[in-house]
Formats: C-alpha cells, sequence, structure tokens
C-alpha cells in the first residue's frame, strides 16, 4: 500500500478510536486525554494485536510506521512550543516561597525516589545507556506533572477554590520548567553514541544555547513579533521557522528536539493578540490530529505482554508506588505545612500526581535515544496512565467528604 494511502488511512483510524473513547471517558467522569491515551493502547499490540494480529498487522505494518512516526514527532515539536507560550517567565520570577518550596519538594524527592528504583532493576533495563543516565533518566521521569491536562482539570472542575487552583497551576509550571531542564541534562549524560562529542562539551554547548536563546534571541524576537500586533500569515511562517530551528538546534546539541521547541516557546513574546493568533492557528490541530497520532504511536509501542512474570508485574508495581507515594504524598505534606487544611493539601497531591501526556512525550524521548528499553517503557507508560485515571476519582471522593463534613458541621 503507497505510504501516503497508508498513512491516511491510520489517520482516519487512530482519530476515530480517538473521538470514541475521549466520548466514553467523558461519560465515566475522567477527562478526554485520558481516552485519548487509552485509545493508543487499544490500537496496539496490547489489545488489537491480541484480537486480530492480522487486523493490527494490516493497519500498522512495521514498514509502513515512518510516516506516522515523522507526523507525530512533527505535532509534538508545535505541542511542546505551545507548552512553552503558557511558562510566564516573569510571573515565576515573582512565584511566592511556598509555591517553590511545594514545587522543588514535589521535584527532588520524585526523582531521587526513581533514580533509586532504576539503579536497582536489571542493568538490562538501561537499554544501550549507562546505568548512572538511566537512573537519572528515570528520575526525570518519575518528577514530571501534566500541566496541559492539569489545566484541563481544573478548567473543567468548578468547584475547587481559586486560590487552590492558582496554587496548583503555579506549583506544575515551576515543575515543568524544572522538569524539562533535567531532562535535558539526563538526556545529555544519557544519551548513548561514541560519535557526540564529550560530556563537558555537550553540557558547554547546551548552557551556551540557553544563554543565547535567553539574552540574545528573546529580545529580538520582541522585535520582530510586537506582542499587540497580529501577525501576517508571512511573520507567523517566519515563527514556525524559529520553533523549527531551535528544535533541530537541541536535537543537533545530543539533546532531544522537545526541548528546542519548548525553549523557543519560553522565550517567543506572550500575552496580547500575537499568542492568541498562535494558539487559534495551532492548538486546535495539533490537539485535534497530531497527538492523536502521537498517542496512537506511543500505543503501538507499548507491549504489556513483555510483562510476562511475576517479576516484572512486581517492578511495574514498585514503579507505581515510587511514583505515586513520592509524588502525592510529598506535595501534599508540604502543601499542609504551609497551613493550607488537610483537603487543600490533598487536592493539591492529587493534581500534582498527574502525569498524561507530557509524561508519554518524556518515555518516548527516551525509547527513541535507546535509554529505556521496551518492557520498561512500558511499564512507565502503564504508571503514567493509572496515575492520570486516579485525579479524577480521587478529586470526587475528596468533593464527597467536605460535602459529609459540611452537613455535619465539622471541621475539614
Amino acid at each position: 500500500m503507497p505510504e501516503l494511502k497508508l498513512l491516511l488511512l491510520q489517520a482516519v483510524a487512530i482519530l476515530a478510536a480517538t473521538r470514541l473513547a475521549a466520548a466514553f471517558f467523558r461519560r465515566i467522569h475522567q477527562p478526554a486525554v485520558v481516552g485519548e491515551m487509552a485509545a493508543g493502547i487499544l490500537l496496539g499490540p496490547s489489545v488489537l494485536g491480541r484480537i486480530s494480529p492480522a487486523a493490527m498487522n494490516q493497519l500498522f505494518p512495521v514498514a509502513g510506521l515512518g510516516p506516522l512516526y515523522a507526523a507525530s514527532q512533527l505535532g509534538l515539536v508545535l505541542f511542546m512550543f505551545l507548552m512553552g507560550l503558557d511558562i510566564r517567565p516573569a510571573l515565576l520570577r515573582r512565584t511566592a516561597k511556598p509555591v517553590l518550596g511545594t514545587s522543588l519538594a514535589g521535584i527532588v524527592v520524585p526523582f531521587v525516589g526513581g533514580a533509586w528504583l532504576a539503579w536497582g532493576l536489571d542493568p538490562q533495563s538501561a537499554g544501550g545507556a549507562s546505568r548512572v543516565g538511566f537512573a537519572l533518566f528515570v528520575g526525570t521521569a518519575m518528577a514530571v506533572t501534566a500541566f496541559p491536562v492539569l489545566a484541563r482539570i481544573l478548567a473543567e472542575r468548578k468547584t475547587l477554590q481559586p486560590n487552590v487552583a492558582m496554587f496548583a497551576m503555579s506549583c506544575a509550571a515551576v515543575n515543568d520548567v524544572a522538569a524539562w531542564c533535567l531532562l535535558a541534562v539526563a538526556t545529555v549524560i544519557a544519551r548513548p553514541g561514541a560519535e557526540y562529542a564529550p560530556l563537558a562539551i555537550r553540557f558547554a554547548a547546551l548552557a551556551a544555547y540557553c544563554l543565547a536563546m535567553v539574552f540574545l534571541i528573546r529580545p529580538l524576537l520582541r522585535r520582530l513579533f510586537p506582542s499587540d500586533e497580529t501577525p501576517a500569515l508571512g511573520r507567523f511562517g517566519t515563527a514556525m521557522i524559529f520553533v523549527l530551528a531551535s528544535a533541530w538546534a537541541t536535537e543537533a546539541l545530543s539533546v532531544h528536539a522537545l526541548f528546542g521547541a519548548f525553549l523557543a516557546g519560553v522565550v517567543m513574546p506572550k500575552g496580547g493578540r500575537l499568542e492568541s493568533v498562535f494558539r487559534e492557528r495551532l492548538e486546535t490541530v495539533t490537539l485535534s490530529v497530531f497527538v492523536p497520532l502521537f498517542f496512537a504511536y506511543t500505543g503501538l509501542r507499548t507491549r504489556i505482554d513483555l510483562l510476562s512474570n511475576s517479576d516484572a508485574w512486581r517492578s511495574c508495581g514498585l514503579i507505581l508506588v515510587v511514583a505515586v507515594g513520592s509524588k502525592f504524598l510529598v506535595s501534599a505534606v508540604s502543601s499542609r505545612t504551609l497551613g493550607m487544611a488537610w483537603r487543600e493539601s490533598a487536592i493539591i497531591g492529587v493534581l500534582m500526581n498527574t502525569r498524561g501526556l507530557v509524561e508519554l512525550v518524556v518515555l518516548n524521548a527516551g525509547l527513541d535515544l535507546h535509554i529505556l528499553t521496551q518492557a520498561v517503557f512500558s511499564m512507565l507508560v502503564l504508571m503514567a496512565l493509572v496515575t492520570t485515571v486516579m485525579t479524577a476519582p480521587l478529586l470526587d471522593w475528596l468533593d464527597s467528604r467536605s460535602s459529609l463534613k459540611v452537613e455535619r458541621g465539622l471541621s475539614w
């Protein structure tokens, strides 16, 4: 089957499955993104491949996945640019110390827990990376919070107090910046291959690139793209060239293209008509077309059948326990020490434990760079799905507990 014809058929099947799964999960009070994540796994070898291997091989032949991979990666580059647009450096500089304290606790403890756990796994789990690089990467994966999913959950839930929602969003924003910086460092260390420059040179090049983007490119972008003007198609095209060039630059620096796209969004002028036009032109097609393609490609790489013995499932369970314990408990306790009530502290912990799409982006980067094996990748994908699915029922339970205590005249 010609590549274009096959890609179009794959896109039709993926988008249809995604819409159906998203609609189903909405009916059971889960965010649509959970359905989209589940649809990817349903189309892969873990479900469709078990039910009808012939159908899966016909629709997703191994030799025909190249165009699907390219489309999904292009979509991720645009998605990471949009994530970078959500980061407000000026706001982060003014962030209160309590937010920084909770955010850092929710990063450091999961990072250490994930690194410790990875160090104790079978050395063959590290794929082609060094054991140190593998441990750093898994620690980074544990530290992630899904900022976009968090925003969608908070937008859908009007029952949360505004101050709690704002605190959670501020913590997630700080978490995002720190997690992507950690990912860049971990990738430079873990990325295998003798063709790359020595470690010190790679770090120096990465640091120089980040400094150039912040202190040289950012002021230039403010002149080229005034935030209060509507960019014409030509200027919008120039902005897209900049995003793709930044993604290429970090890929060439042995980091990952996604970090360059994220950094491009961070330094792009914020607010006004400029940002709204970027979102209008990119967000809809990225979230409705490209991101589902990425979910499907992730599902095709998830091999739950590789978890074929009790040791594998024990490792998977341990990953989940460390992920939830280090993120949910630490964030909740840290918020409580700041004087929040237990209910609000628990809500912060639940929200910070949501990993969703961002976690899958990180994990796919690890698999692409041969830092993760398919078995460990599949375990971590299951962890991302479970921690995201947990969010809605836990928030519902906390709401019900709050209502019950109010009825009985009790304090929370």
